[in-house]
Protein backbone atom coordinates (compact mmCIF):
# COMPACT_ATOMS: atom_id res chain seq x y z
CA UNK A 1 0.00 0.00 0.00
CA UNK A 2 1.06 3.02 -0.94
CA UNK A 3 1.95 5.84 1.91
CA UNK A 4 2.10 9.49 1.76
CA UNK A 5 5.61 10.60 2.84
CA UNK A 6 6.77 12.20 6.26
CA UNK A 7 6.97 16.16 5.08
CA UNK A 8 4.89 15.96 1.91
CA UNK A 9 1.92 18.74 2.13
CA UNK A 10 -1.61 17.47 1.28
CA UNK A 11 -3.96 19.35 -0.67
CA UNK A 12 -5.84 21.61 1.21
CA UNK A 13 -9.30 20.20 1.96
CA UNK A 14 -12.49 22.76 0.25
CA UNK A 15 -15.91 22.85 0.61
CA UNK A 16 -15.99 24.21 -3.25
CA UNK A 17 -18.39 21.38 -5.46
CA UNK A 18 -16.78 19.95 -7.74
CA UNK A 19 -19.82 18.04 -9.05
CA UNK A 20 -23.33 17.90 -7.71
CA UNK A 21 -26.79 16.58 -8.47
CA UNK A 22 -29.90 18.69 -7.23
CA UNK A 23 -33.09 16.00 -7.45
CA UNK A 24 -31.11 14.06 -10.24
CA UNK A 25 -33.83 11.12 -11.58
CA UNK A 26 -33.05 8.61 -13.84
CA UNK A 27 -36.24 6.41 -15.17
CA UNK A 28 -35.84 3.60 -17.55
CA UNK A 29 -39.13 2.35 -19.60
CA UNK A 30 -42.68 3.29 -19.52
CA UNK A 31 -45.41 1.73 -18.21
CA UNK A 32 -45.29 -1.87 -16.70
CA UNK A 33 -41.66 -1.42 -17.64
CA UNK A 34 -41.18 1.21 -16.23
CA UNK A 35 -37.77 1.77 -13.13
CA UNK A 36 -37.33 4.16 -11.39
CA UNK A 37 -33.38 4.32 -11.59
CA UNK A 38 -32.36 6.95 -9.42
CA UNK A 39 -35.27 8.91 -7.05
CA UNK A 40 -34.38 12.45 -6.99
CA UNK A 41 -30.84 12.13 -5.71
CA UNK A 42 -29.53 15.36 -4.36
CA UNK A 43 -25.22 15.26 -3.28
CA UNK A 44 -22.39 17.23 -3.60
CA UNK A 45 -18.95 16.29 -4.57
CA UNK A 46 -16.27 18.07 -3.51
CA UNK A 47 -13.09 18.99 -4.67
CA UNK A 48 -9.76 17.45 -3.27
CA UNK A 49 -11.83 14.90 -1.94
CA UNK A 50 -11.73 11.02 -2.30
CA UNK A 51 -15.78 9.81 -2.29
CA UNK A 52 -16.47 6.44 -2.48
CA UNK A 53 -20.53 4.78 -4.00
CA UNK A 54 -21.80 1.98 -2.65
CA UNK A 55 -24.85 0.12 -2.11
CA UNK A 56 -26.77 -3.22 -3.09
CA UNK A 57 -26.72 -4.54 -6.28
CA UNK A 58 -29.51 -2.29 -8.70
CA UNK A 59 -29.07 0.39 -5.91
CA UNK A 60 -28.61 2.61 -8.68
CA UNK A 61 -24.59 3.59 -7.81
CA UNK A 62 -23.58 3.11 -11.67
CA UNK A 63 -26.43 5.07 -12.80
CA UNK A 64 -25.59 7.89 -10.68
CA UNK A 65 -21.88 7.82 -12.00
CA UNK A 66 -22.87 7.56 -15.21
CA UNK A 67 -25.28 10.28 -15.29
CA UNK A 68 -22.85 12.78 -13.36
CA UNK A 69 -20.25 12.14 -15.75
CA UNK A 70 -22.50 12.64 -18.99
CA UNK A 71 -22.35 8.66 -20.18
CA UNK A 72 -26.64 8.24 -19.69
CA UNK A 73 -29.20 11.12 -20.08
CA UNK A 74 -30.95 12.84 -17.18
CA UNK A 75 -34.80 11.86 -16.85
CA UNK A 76 -35.12 14.88 -14.36
CA UNK A 77 -34.06 17.41 -12.34
CA UNK A 78 -30.18 18.41 -12.53
CA UNK A 79 -26.44 17.60 -12.60
CA UNK A 80 -23.39 19.82 -12.77
CA UNK A 81 -19.47 19.70 -12.89
CA UNK A 82 -18.21 22.89 -11.59
CA UNK A 83 -20.32 25.48 -12.70
CA UNK A 84 -21.56 23.28 -16.16
CA UNK A 85 -25.15 22.08 -16.64
CA UNK A 86 -24.73 19.38 -18.02
CA UNK A 87 -28.83 19.10 -18.64
CA UNK A 88 -29.77 20.13 -22.19
CA UNK A 89 -25.85 20.18 -23.28
CA UNK A 90 -25.82 19.22 -27.21
CA UNK A 91 -23.46 16.61 -28.50
CA UNK A 92 -20.65 18.29 -29.58
CA UNK A 93 -20.88 20.41 -25.67
CA UNK A 94 -21.16 16.93 -24.13
CA UNK A 95 -17.76 15.62 -25.42
CA UNK A 96 -15.90 18.74 -25.01
CA UNK A 97 -16.83 18.66 -21.52
CA UNK A 98 -15.86 15.15 -20.74
CA UNK A 99 -12.40 15.54 -22.85
CA UNK A 100 -11.80 18.85 -20.70
CA UNK A 101 -13.38 18.43 -17.28
CA UNK A 102 -14.01 14.83 -16.48
CA UNK A 103 -11.27 11.59 -16.27
CA UNK A 104 -12.46 8.01 -16.67
CA UNK A 105 -10.84 5.05 -14.79
CA UNK A 106 -13.04 1.49 -15.40
CA UNK A 107 -12.79 -1.84 -14.76
CA UNK A 108 -11.54 -2.58 -18.20
CA UNK A 109 -8.48 -0.99 -18.54
CA UNK A 110 -8.88 0.40 -22.22
CA UNK A 111 -5.69 0.77 -23.37
CA UNK A 112 -4.10 0.25 -26.88
CA UNK A 113 -1.93 -2.43 -27.44
CA UNK A 114 0.32 -1.10 -29.96
CA UNK A 115 0.81 2.20 -27.67
CA UNK A 116 3.33 2.18 -25.37
CA UNK A 117 2.02 3.31 -21.74
CA UNK A 118 3.34 7.09 -22.22
CA UNK A 119 1.37 7.10 -25.37
CA UNK A 120 -1.72 5.58 -23.69
CA UNK A 121 -1.28 7.93 -21.07
CA UNK A 122 -1.37 11.15 -23.51
CA UNK A 123 -3.39 9.55 -26.40
CA UNK A 124 -6.53 11.69 -25.10
CA UNK A 125 -4.62 14.64 -25.39
CA UNK A 126 -2.92 13.81 -28.29
CA UNK A 127 -6.37 13.59 -29.89
CA UNK A 128 -7.76 16.88 -28.87
CA UNK A 129 -4.38 18.77 -30.19
CA UNK A 130 -3.33 19.84 -26.83
CA UNK A 131 0.78 19.27 -25.74
CA UNK A 132 0.89 18.06 -22.46
CA UNK A 133 2.22 19.52 -19.16
CA UNK A 134 5.83 18.27 -19.20
CA UNK A 135 5.56 19.02 -15.17
CA UNK A 136 2.51 18.29 -14.72
CA UNK A 137 2.89 14.81 -16.54
CA UNK A 138 6.25 13.98 -15.00
CA UNK A 139 4.98 14.62 -11.35
CA UNK A 140 1.40 12.69 -12.40
CA UNK A 141 4.13 9.59 -13.25
CA UNK A 142 6.07 9.77 -10.70
CA UNK A 143 2.98 9.31 -7.72
CA UNK A 144 1.80 6.35 -9.81
CA UNK A 145 4.83 5.27 -10.26
CA UNK A 146 5.87 4.38 -13.81
CA UNK A 147 8.82 6.03 -14.48
CA UNK A 148 10.83 3.29 -15.41
CA UNK A 149 7.87 1.53 -17.75
CA UNK A 150 6.64 4.18 -19.96
CA UNK A 151 8.16 2.44 -23.03
CA UNK A 152 6.81 -0.72 -22.17
CA UNK A 153 3.30 -1.93 -23.81
CA UNK A 154 0.44 -2.87 -22.22
CA UNK A 155 1.24 -7.08 -22.92
CA UNK A 156 4.38 -6.27 -20.96
CA UNK A 157 3.13 -4.60 -18.22
CA UNK A 158 0.96 -6.24 -15.28
CA UNK A 159 -2.34 -5.96 -14.42
CA UNK A 160 -1.71 -3.69 -12.02
CA UNK A 161 0.66 -1.40 -13.80
CA UNK A 162 -1.44 -1.31 -16.51
CA UNK A 163 -4.57 -0.30 -14.87
CA UNK A 164 -2.16 2.63 -13.41
CA UNK A 165 -1.28 3.82 -16.30
CA UNK A 166 -5.10 4.37 -16.49
CA UNK A 167 -5.35 6.42 -13.76
CA UNK A 168 -2.36 8.32 -15.12
CA UNK A 169 -3.99 8.81 -18.08
CA UNK A 170 -7.34 9.88 -16.38
CA UNK A 171 -4.86 12.18 -14.41
CA UNK A 172 -2.71 13.62 -17.36
CA UNK A 173 -5.11 15.87 -18.52
CA UNK A 174 -5.72 17.58 -14.95
CA UNK A 175 -9.36 16.84 -14.81
CA UNK A 176 -11.75 18.66 -12.31
CA UNK A 177 -12.83 15.31 -11.30
CA UNK A 178 -12.26 11.79 -12.01
CA UNK A 179 -14.97 8.66 -12.41
CA UNK A 180 -13.44 5.21 -10.81
CA UNK A 181 -16.21 2.58 -11.80
CA UNK A 182 -14.89 -0.95 -10.05
CA UNK A 183 -11.00 0.29 -11.23
CA UNK A 184 -10.08 -2.62 -9.24
CA UNK A 185 -11.88 -5.08 -10.08
CA UNK A 186 -9.66 -7.15 -12.66
CA UNK A 187 -6.72 -6.86 -10.03
CA UNK A 188 -5.66 -9.32 -6.98
CA UNK A 189 -5.42 -7.73 -3.67
CA UNK A 190 -2.26 -6.56 -3.96
CA UNK A 191 -2.31 -4.41 -7.09
CA UNK A 192 -5.78 -3.30 -6.36
CA UNK A 193 -4.02 -1.98 -3.31
CA UNK A 194 -1.69 -0.24 -4.88
CA UNK A 195 -3.92 1.71 -7.25
CA UNK A 196 -6.00 2.65 -4.62
CA UNK A 197 -2.85 4.07 -2.34
CA UNK A 198 -2.39 5.80 -5.92
CA UNK A 199 -5.91 7.19 -6.52
CA UNK A 200 -5.97 8.53 -2.54
CA UNK A 201 -2.14 10.12 -3.15
CA UNK A 202 -3.42 11.86 -6.08
CA UNK A 203 -6.16 13.71 -4.12
CA UNK A 204 -3.59 14.55 -1.07
CA UNK A 205 -0.98 15.18 -3.20
CA UNK A 206 -1.92 16.69 -6.35
CA UNK A 207 -5.26 18.01 -5.08
CA UNK A 208 -7.26 15.72 -7.58
CA UNK A 209 -11.02 14.94 -6.46
CA UNK A 210 -12.09 11.29 -7.26
CA UNK A 211 -15.60 9.61 -7.28
CA UNK A 212 -15.44 5.85 -7.21
CA UNK A 213 -18.04 3.40 -7.65
CA UNK A 214 -17.19 0.24 -5.88
CA UNK A 215 -18.75 -2.88 -3.88
CA UNK A 216 -15.82 -4.01 -1.58
CA UNK A 217 -15.76 -2.12 1.70
CA UNK A 218 -11.85 -2.65 1.88
CA UNK A 219 -11.60 -0.38 -0.95
CA UNK A 220 -14.18 2.33 0.13
CA UNK A 221 -11.69 2.69 3.21
CA UNK A 222 -9.26 4.54 1.58
CA UNK A 223 -12.04 6.98 0.50
CA UNK A 224 -12.64 10.25 2.78
CA UNK A 225 -15.74 9.69 2.69
CA UNK A 226 -18.93 7.31 1.48
CA UNK A 227 -22.31 7.70 -0.22
CA UNK A 228 -24.31 4.94 0.53
CA UNK A 229 -27.39 4.42 -2.52
CA UNK A 230 -30.66 2.18 -1.75
CA UNK A 231 -33.63 1.76 -3.95
CA UNK A 232 -32.23 5.01 -6.05
CA UNK A 233 -32.01 7.12 -3.13
CA UNK A 234 -29.03 7.99 -0.79
CA UNK A 235 -29.27 6.50 2.36
CA UNK A 236 -26.56 7.56 4.50
CA UNK A 237 -22.98 9.56 4.21
CA UNK A 238 -19.88 8.29 6.04
CA UNK A 239 -16.90 10.19 6.89
CA UNK A 240 -13.80 8.81 7.40
CA UNK A 241 -14.65 5.25 6.78
CA UNK A 242 -12.93 1.87 7.87
CA UNK A 243 -13.33 -1.28 6.43
CA UNK A 244 -15.27 -2.80 9.46
CA UNK A 245 -17.49 0.23 9.30
CA UNK A 246 -18.41 -0.19 5.96
CA UNK A 247 -19.13 -3.33 6.03
CA UNK A 248 -21.26 -3.22 8.86
CA UNK A 249 -23.43 -0.40 7.31
CA UNK A 250 -23.85 -2.41 4.06
CA UNK A 251 -24.80 -5.59 6.49
CA UNK A 252 -27.37 -3.15 7.59
CA UNK A 253 -29.16 -2.92 4.27
CA UNK A 254 -32.55 -5.20 3.76
CA UNK A 255 -33.82 -6.21 0.87
CA UNK A 256 -35.49 -2.78 0.15
CA UNK A 257 -32.36 -1.18 0.75
CA UNK A 258 -33.87 0.59 4.73
CA UNK A 259 -31.78 -0.43 7.74
CA UNK A 260 -32.65 -2.89 9.83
Amino acid sequence: MTTIPSGVPTAPRTTAAAARTTDLTKVYGEGETRVVALDAVSVTFHQAQFTAIMGPSGSGKSTLMHCMAGLDTISGGSARIGDTELTGLKDKKLTQLRRDKIGFIFQAFNLLPTLTALENITLPMDIAGRKPDRAWLDRVVETVGLSGRLKHRPGQLSGGQQQRVAVARALASRPEIIFADEPTGNLDSRSGAEVLGFLRNSVRELGQTVVMVTHDPAAASYADRVVFLADGRIVDDMPDPTADLVLERMKGFDAKGRTN
